[in-house]
């Protein structure tokens, strides 16, 4: 009874526009004085503890250096690097998108940052060159996911957190899932171009892509630097975000000196607003768990899962129904922190690997950034856009389907997601 009175509070907080970490703590606390059982202060104590992780360190670190790389034009030159690769095929364009999307996904690992960043200069060069503005934004948002499954990656690193799983193995297994998103989008915009006869936008030359190569080359090193200090060990995931962060300083203020103190200081307090903003779910959400799980709420949802049916199969497709849902709802940070305590328990039952249901958890909530109400990604690209949401959501929506259908690979072959840290760490 006085769990379903946590969540009846919990949602109808959310309906009433109360931000979800106020919401979350909010409920949280009202729970903890009416059950009597333990001291109001415990609250403020699971709070603290929920942030208190070293690994959590890497957040603001990848937060600072993806917007360091846009605010000093690193952004721009991998857009067009990508374009000398992709700008030959037909509807190029959406091509370079995705492809830039993939080169930004291995520095940032935030699907805001590059809808935010990349995703401006992208819709401009695509409406620059009259493609129609609803498919721009609809592959620019759908690209954009790409960003935190691919390495680094924050919700990875919060999943990790919060499972007690190898961060380095997550980043590891989020490589080809990445991949074939990338290709699934290119399949999608193949068949969309052909059917708008899109044209040609670059065609293919030695010296054009040496040229872009060569541009970009100290900007291409970022997912060197982070993803290969990562996986050979050289680095801990937070120790590679510091060094994204130099070196995006680096280039900033010494190789191309495109960041002014004025742009620094911004980014600055960007980041110290974007980090605050996370950390504060993260706090509000760790004592949400908490609650359910002392009240044993993950052994009650896994009896009422398994009661309907104890098919792999079946448990695996009402848990990606649950996460869709949840995404449509809830911010990615706190999906994470309180879900996974309860359903990763059900995923294990049925034999699925912590890093294979880590991969899974987070595209079916980046999913989620792609739908209403919540549809962060959606947001951010109204506004650098001009265009209304409701449009933005329609035109979105196609490119939905390449993303389930990555998403139903992913979950029934775990091969996809496992061969590579097997491979590397096993």
């Amino acid at each position: 009874m006085l769990l379903t009175m946590l969540f009846v509070l919990l949602l109808g907080m959310i309906v009433l526009g109360v931000p979800v970490a106020i919401a979350l703590a909010g409920s949280s606390a009202v729970f903890i004085l009416v059950e009597g059982r333990v001291p109001d202060v415990v609250v403020i104590h699971r709070m603290i503890n929920g942030v208190d992780s070293f690994p959590l360190l890497a957040i603001p670190f990848f937060i600072l250096a993806g917007n360091l790389m846009n605010a000093a034009g690193i952004t721009e030159r991998i857009f067009d690097f990508a374009k000398s690769i992709f700008g030959w095929m037909r509807g190029g364009l959406g091509h370079v998108n995705v492809g830039a999307s993939v080169i930004f996904a291995g520095m940032s690992g935030a699907a805001v940052a590059d809808a935010g960043g990349l995703g401006a200069i992208e819709i401009k060069a695509m409406r620059d060159a009259n493609y129609e503005p609803g498919f721009a934004v609809g592959i620019t948002a759908a690209s954009s996911t790409i960003g935190p499954i691919i390495p680094p990656s924050l919700p990875m690193v919060i999943y990790g957190v919060v499972a007690g799983a190898s961060i380095g193995q997550l980043f590891a297994a989020g490589f080809i899932p990445g991949l074939l998103m990338a290709v699934a989008l290119m399949a999608m915009i193949a068949i969309y171009a052909r059917r708008r006869n899109y044209p040609v936008d670059q065609p293919f030359k030695l010296s054009i892509l040496g040229f872009t190569f060569k541009r970009a080359f100290l900007s291409l090193m970022t997912p060197v630097i982070i993803v290969g200090g990562i996986l050979t060990g050289a680095f801990t995931p937070t120790e590679a975000a510091i060094a994204a962060c130099a070196w995006a300083l680096i280039l900033g203020l010494v190789v191309y000196r495109t960041l002014t103190l004025k742009r620094f200081l911004r980014v600055s307090f960007d980041t110290i607003e974007t980090t605050a903003v996370v950390l504060f779910i993260v706090a509000a959400a760790s004592i949400f768990a908490w609650i359910l799980t002392s009240n044993r709420a993950p052994e009650q949802f896994a009896a009422l899962i398994l009661s309907i049916s104890d098919n792999p199969w079946v448990v695996l497709l009402l848990i990606n129904l649950i996460l869709l849902i949840v995404g449509c709802f809830m911010e990615t940070v706190a999906a994470i922190t309180i879900l996974t305590p309860v359903l990763l328990p059900i995923a294990m039952q049925m034999g699925v690997d912590p890093v294979h249901f880590g991969v899974i958890m987070v595209l079916n909530l980046m999913i989620g950034l792609l739908t209403p109400p919540i549809g962060m990604v959606l947001y951010v690209l109204s506004r650098v856009s001009g265009i209304p949401f409701e449009r933005c959501m329609s035109a979105t929506a196609p490119f939905l389907v390449p993303l389930f259908v990555v998403l139903f690979l992913i979950t029934f072959i775990p091969a996809l997601t496992m061969w590579l840290p097997t491979l590397i760490y096993r």
